[in-house]
């Protein structure tokens, strides 16, 4: 008799196990949903309704949680100058956001120019640009790395920069310690200082 209650309880047992494992799963994607609903809405703050995201994480392996996302201006052209960097595309705006501490706040922005909270990026064409490829990539160490080319720009340049010039790649990564994403030099070794702007303080999203 009590052979067969405890097969009895482990029948019981088994049959209840599927339903709590399906239970936990229908948990998990639905706080993946509402993740991603709050992602969709920061990225639409940020650019607005026709945004994607390209890339998210602690992309700038500072232990926070950021977005890169962009207004695509046609699909991907396949093309990239190496097989690291993901698929060039073009962009007519792009930025990263950041989640510190429950506020998020805008830390790159690239319209008509590369900015960060400090002012325009060091190497960027003073020239307005109206379109941008982009490429990036995501180190395990470094993080991320971006490289944006200007489409049918005029020419002009700063004079104190000692990057890129007007049509030339820029490329862009975290600056850990000046905690800011700024442009390297051509060697990639060298990190370049901004140009004063009247944008002070990142705007907050959130």
């Amino acid at each position: 008799m009590g052979l067969q209650i405890g097969i009895a309880a482990l029948i019981l047992v088994g049959c209840r196990s599927p339903q709590r494992v399906t239970s936990a799963q229908e948990n998990k994607n639905s706080d993946a949903a509402v993740k991603q609903d709050e992602l969709k809405q920061i990225s639409e703050t940020a650019l607005g309704k026709q945004t994607e995201i390209l890339a998210h994480g602690d992309l700038a392996r500072n232990g926070l949680e950021q977005l890169l996302v962009v207004n695509r201006l046609e699909e991907s052209s396949g093309n990239s100058d190496a097989a690291e960097y993901k698929s060039e595309i073009h962009v007519t705006r792009a930025a990263i956001v950041e989640n510190d501490h429950g506020k998020w706040s805008e830390v790159l922005l690239c319209d008509e120019h590369l900015k960060n909270p400090k002012g325009y990026l060091g190497g960027s064409p003073t020239a307005r640009v109206s379109g941008w490829r982009l490429a990036y990539t995501v180190d395990a160490k470094q993080g991320l790395e971006m490289k944006f080319t200007p489409a049918g720009v005029g020419a002009g340049r700063r004079e104190s920069d000692t990057g890129a010039s007007a049509g030339e790649t820029v490329v862009v990564r975290w600056n850990a310690t000046a905690k800011l994403y700024q442009s390297l030099d051509r060697s990639h070794e060298r990190f370049l200082t901004e140009a004063p702007t009247l944008e002070t303080p990142p705007s907050i999203l959130k």
